[in-house]
């Protein structure tokens, strides 16, 4: 009995300290990027830049590229894909800002040279992007093909939306609402009506929302870069003001229909993936309570293909915040630990998380993430197998 009441407590507690450190500055603004993603954005530029039809080097490249400044980890970086792919990003794309920005974002790489040195930070840059163009490649294959309205809806539907009456399709999933959005910012962007005759690629969205998205952005991104050390009042502080200056701007530049359309669509992504965040993290605080220090000393000791396995599956269910892994890692190297196994779980760590694999479920679909998780598995195997016994 005081075994199940030591793992609740341990659940807990995990519970506790996600909720406190991360649900204010960090899910909530992201949550209402994802939902400006969908409803400011225009679906048909997006597609002909990220879609499935887009030049997959380019796409991927842009995508890679801008996931190095997202510092997000496993959970906060999920509602911010899905906003781009529900907008009209092909899944290929989709997929790797979910690897790339909270396995190798910027501000987790200056800090992991802080601790690890220059070396580890540039293996941990050149495997986190060799994985992202393979994971690019295996989602875009498999699932590639799928009819992009079906797919929103489909995801929409595993997710739980409210598809199923009419009167509630319309507002209940992001399909829905980027199909208005996209109509909406096919005419404002330019003040006037589009023309389907018009051969010219329409813009991905309009000056004034576009402004609102940085802001967010902003938000997002501020409490992190700007508050690495000190108490976590800091950080709520410059979440603070980030946040009323968007929220300032928002309702001086953005029609009021147009701002209740984004409340809409940001509500479908919390009701979808927070629960879900809030189950995962308490297992594994559960899980962590019963994973002995000393079987990981023992196991991970060396550079072999089972140790850097082992890596990556305690990589995959455990839940690193975004710069937590490093000084995690460190130790467990003054502890013994194998290059190879450290670089694994300093990529899937934080990369991917036993939250992220349900909420991936919960939003792109079972099948999704059933393809998205095994591969991100091997490949850590791989590339800490590789790196630890030829290049570190």
């Amino acid at each position: 009995m005081s075994l199940i009441a030591e793992l609740i407590t341990s659940g807990l507690d995990s519970l506790q300290y996600y909720v406190l450190k991360h649900t204010l500055t960090c899910l909530l603004p992201a949550f209402f990027l994802a939902g400006a993603m969908v409803t400011f954005t225009n679906r048909d530029a997006i597609l002909d830049l990220l879609g499935e039809q887009a030049n997959i080097f380019k796409a991927f490249t842009l995508a890679a590229a801008a996931s190095f400044l997202v510092a997000a980890c496993s959970c906060t970086v999920i509602p911010v894909a899905a906003g781009l792919y529900f907008a009209g990003a092909g899944v290929g794309v989709a997929f790797i800002i979910l690897w790339v920005a909270p396995a190798a974002n910027v501000l987790a790489l200056v800090y992991t040279g802080t601790i690890l040195g220059a070396e580890m930070v540039t293996v941990r840059i050149i495997a986190a992007l060799l994985v992202a163009f393979v994971v690019g490649l295996v989602m875009r294959a498999v699932f590639g093909h799928e009819h992009r309205e079906q797919n929103a809806a489909g995801g929409a539907s595993v997710a739980g939306g409210p598809t199923a009456s009419g009167d509630q399709s319309a507002e209940g999933t992001p399909s829905a609402s980027s199909k208005q959005s996209a109509a909406a910012n096919q005419s404002d962007v330019s003040g006037e009506p589009a023309h389907p005759q018009e051969k010219a690629r329409p813009p991905i969205i309009g000056r004034i929302e576009l402004g609102l998205i940085v802001l967010v952005l902003i938000s997002l991104l501020a409490p992190n870069y700007l508050v690495q050390e000190g108490p976590y009042y800091m950080k709520v502080l410059v979440w603070g003001a980030a946040t009323l200056l968007a929220a300032g701007y928002a309702l001086w530049m953005v029609e009021r229909s147009r701002l209740v359309h984004w409340v809409r669509e940001t509500w479908w992504f919390i009701k979808v993936i927070f629960p879900l965040l809030l189950g995962g993290v308490f297992l594994v605080g559960v899980i962590q309570a019963v994973l002995p220090e000393q079987w990981v000393q023992d196991w991970l000791g060396s550079n072999t293909m089972l140790a850097s396995f082992l890596a990556t599956l305690i990589g995959a269910v455990s839940y690193f915040a975004t710069m937590t892994e490093a000084p995690f890692v460190d130790a467990l190297m003054d502890m013994g630990m194998g290059n190879g196994p450290a670089l694994t779980l300093l990529l899937v760590g934080p990369g991917i998380s036993l939250p992220n694999w349900l909420a991936i479920a919960r939003i792109f679909g079972i099948k999704k993430a059933m393809v998205y998780v095994p591969v991100i598995i091997v490949l850590g195997t791989i590339v800490g197998w590789f790196f630890g016994n030829f290049i570190l």
